[in-house]
């Protein structure tokens, strides 16, 4: 599929329309006006049409860029030994990045459990608290995002992915971001489990949660004896200048949730990172919560060489940062009749506007001029920027001019 010659755009949005979805079609065509991926490198992803545009969405995969070298050696070189797993005799591979793991969060959290996306580490998670507590409550926060699977789904706080599946996991209870006291005020009434929050809600805007709001929260559930977990499957891994935001903010968590650029952009693995006290069911029956492909030598195996190539770049993304922030601050001034907000950390930025119609139009300026960026679902007036952590200043240069001018054309028509 390399040769552009045999990606066959109109072929494929009939298979997607046929055999997928119809919507999926329409709005594929739209991202890519009519064309579709064709092969990709670094930042960069070429089309089938030959036109090469600059990837700062990709829902914050693309952390490495596209097909990082680092990666690939390592995944052929897993390849090359072992790709699969018997599941009967023991695997090196997994171990070893579980190892990793523990000691990229400087030995804070010491066991893990391996998926293949985000949603596996939600959901291991879910089962541990509730197992380890005896407890059925699960708190999250109002305009999260933790996937879509139905426990997992439970904790979502989005009408549109819940419709038609109520009753949900019996117990969540959805909790006022900005409250300090919205958990005690749960705890009085019931018995709870878990805490679970995203520290910055990406799919809702790019919203950051106030770390003293959450470090009330964590108070009153380690009084409680409630397990607090921090999912950073989006959020985590340098992509907001931290490891682990909760970690580096001095939060009492008991578990980092983290996924999407674990596996280096190239494969799909997740993690549940915690610690004794939440893995206590499986410790004592490891049987209770497994998975044909949890742990995979091909997923795993690529884990070491992603965290190290992310803590090689780890100042690059702070001055990629420092420009996403100084450049969007300018686009704000300059456009302040449609851009409401501009708010970020890091290498996750989200543009406000002041209707649904007018982040539309940017995001069909940005499809035909060449910038791939995230709209928010959960929040349609917000556009989503992620640059990868390996990109160049010309990069997000030609990223910032490109959103200025789709900005610009959806103001004047707007």
């Amino acid at each position: 599929m390399s040769d552009l010659g045999s990606v066959d755009a109109k072929a494929t949005f009939r298979r997607v329309k046929r055999h997928f979805s119809p919507a999926l079609s329409v709005a594929g065509k739209f991202s890519g006006q009519g064309a579709v991926e064709a092969s990709s490198d670094g930042c960069r992803v070429t089309l089938s049409d030959g036109r090469s545009v600059l990837d700062f969405g990709s829902y914050a995969v693309a952390l490495l860029g596209h097909r990082n070298p680092a990666v690939l050696d390592a995944v052929r070189a897993q390849l090359d030994l072992m790709p699969a797993s018997t599941r009967t005799v023991q695997s090196a591979v997994a171990p070893l990045a579980a190892e990793k793991l523990t000691e990229y969060f400087s030995g804070a959290l010491n066991r893990v459990y391996f998926g293949c996306g985000g949603a596996d580490a939600v959901e291991v998670s879910l089962k541990l608290a509730r197992m380890a507590t005896g407890r059925t409550t699960v708190v999250a926060v109002e305009g999260a995002f933790h996937g879509k699977t139905l426990g997992a789904l439970s904790l979502t706080h989005n009408e549109r992915f819940r419709a038609g599946l109520e009753p949900l996991l019996h117990g969540v209870v959805h909790i006022d971001p900005d409250d300090p006291r919205a958990l005690a005020r749960v705890i009085a009434e019931q018995d709870v489990a878990a805490l679970v929050f995203e520290p910055v809600q990406a799919e809702n805007g790019v919203r950051l949660l106030d770390e003293d709001v959450l470090a009330s929260w964590c108070r009153d559930a380690q009084e409680h004896g409630a397990f607090v977990i921090s999912d950073e499957i989006q959020v985590g891994l340098r992509r907001c200048g931290a490891k682990s935001v909760a970690l580096e903010a001095g939060l009492p968590v008991d578990a980092v949730l983290l996924g999407k650029p674990l596996g280096g952009g190239v494969v799909p693995v997740s993690a549940a990172v915690g610690n004794d006290r939440l893995f206590a069911p499986l410790l004592a029956d490891p049987m209770l919560h497994t998975a044909t492909f949890s742990g995979h030598p091909l997923g795993t195996g690529v884990i070491p060489t992603a965290l190290a190539t992310i803590e090689e770049h780890a100042a690059d993304g702070e001055r990629i940062a420092a420009a996403m922030a100084a450049g969007l601050a300018e686009i704000r001034d300059e456009h302040g009749d449609v851009v409401v907000e501009t708010r970020g950390r890091g290498l996750l930025w989200g543009i406000d506007f002041t209707t649904a119609e007018v982040s539309g139009n940017v995001l069909a300026g940005l499809a035909q001029s060449g910038l791939v960026v995230s709209p928010c679902i959960s929040r349609p007036t917000t556009v989503r920027l992620l640059p990868p952590i390996v990109a160049t200043d010309e990069d997000v240069k030609e990223a910032l001019s490109l959103l200025g001018g789709a900005i610009a054309q959806a103001a004047a028509s707007s």
